[in-house]
């Protein structure tokens, strides 16, 4: 019901309620000399911002590129390149907008990376949003493969149907994925080879600190079988613990079950949309979330938030819509990431 009428909502807010207080408070709080033009001024910039953000701010594209440093790679991944991308939401990127989606597809492409992985929120509210794009989606190759995580609008979270339907549609978002060509992990993981060397990329589903997100994510379950330990080697030599990046939609879950229960090297998520607003530095996101965008760092151990590549709602203000290309650099001495 919320995703639904989220638009509606949006319009009615920026264009009518929130110009409408702020004349009204400037009007009858400020000196009377000036009070209403003041109102009237700040009234109209609200609504040419909310303009901007909706025809101009919201098409806006940038490539990120970053660097994750770890004494943990393996050498021969020195340099290797990952291409992350995050809350599509590509059912806003229809009509008008479906161009959107082939420049963001053309984008990643150019990268030449060595793996894509999503981190989910494909949809806004229903699966059948998928398929005209499947055509681009399907686009998305990389050597090493392209691998996804699904978010919360891909759990059928927002769909005001039984819950038969809601599970059948499910479903067919993850089989919409796959006949893309996805490697759709779902708390599973693989192993990547590279000469003799090896890192693991995981899956883990949905998991939010907020209850009535879907929280089915299961770090055990997602990393059964590998080591959660160093070991020792024919020789007798320490062997270090596997490469590890995890891909999680929301990133609460990192501080909440990856970091206490797993050694997941590097997490990448995504979720906030890093409140699709920035002015001045300040973000509507950090009155929701300690951590929505860019690094965080817990020892050794790092997160990339992405704010996103799409919206539900059609809209952006100092935030464009963000692909994320991030290179392994082997590190000898100590764990580190820069932007």
């Amino acid at each position: 019901m919320i995703a639904r009428y989220a638009m509606s909502f949006f319009l009615i807010v920026t264009f009518l309620v929130t110009p409408l207080v702020l004349y009204l408070l400037c009007r009858y709080l400020l000196p009377r000399r000036w009070g209403k033009k003041t109102g009237v001024v700040l009234a109209l910039l609200v609504i040419l911002f909310g303009l901007y953000g909706l025809f101009v701010g919201y098409q806006q594209l940038e490539v990120c590129h970053i660097e994750y440093a770890s004494k943990d790679i393996p050498a021969a991944f020195d340099g290797y390149r990952i291409v992350q991308f995050s809350d599509a939401h590509i059912g806003t990127m229809t009509g008008s907008r479906k161009w959107m989606l082939e420049r963001a597809v053309d984008s990643m492409l150019a990268q030449h990376p060595d793996m894509i992985v999503f981190t989910g929120d494909l949809q806004n509210v229903y699966p059948e949003e998928l398929i005209e794009h499947l055509p681009q989606l399907r686009r998305l190759k990389a050597p090493d493969g392209m691998y996804s995580v699904l978010g919360n609008h891909d759990y059928a979270v927002y769909q005001p149907d039984d819950s038969l339907t809601k599970e059948a549609n499910c479903k067919k978002t993850q089989e919409l994925e796959r006949q893309a060509g996805w490697t759709l992990l779902m708390n599973e993981h693989r192993v990547v080879h590279r000469d003799s060397d090896s890192i693991v990329i995981a899956g883990m589903e949905n998991w939010g600190t907020i209850k009535r997100m879907p929280r089915r994510g299961d770090v055990g379950k997602t990393l059964a079988g590998l080591p959660d330990y160093p070991s020792l080697d024919r020789e007798g030599q320490g062997v270090g613990l596997p490469f590890i990046i995890m891909l999680q939609h929301d990133p609460t879950a990192w501080r909440e079950k990856i970091l206490p229960e797993c050694q997941a090297q590097l997490t990448l998520s995504g979720h906030t949309h890093g409140g699709q607003v920035r002015l001045l530095g300040l973000s509507p996101a950090s009155l929701s979330y300690k951590e929505y965008g860019g690094w965080v760092h817990e020892g050794s151990r790092s997160m990339f938030i992405s704010t996103g590549l799409g919206a539900l709602i059609p809209f952006r203000l100092g935030l464009p819509g963000e692909i994320v290309v991030i290179t392994l650099k082997k590190n000898h001495f100590y764990s580190h990431s820069l932007r």
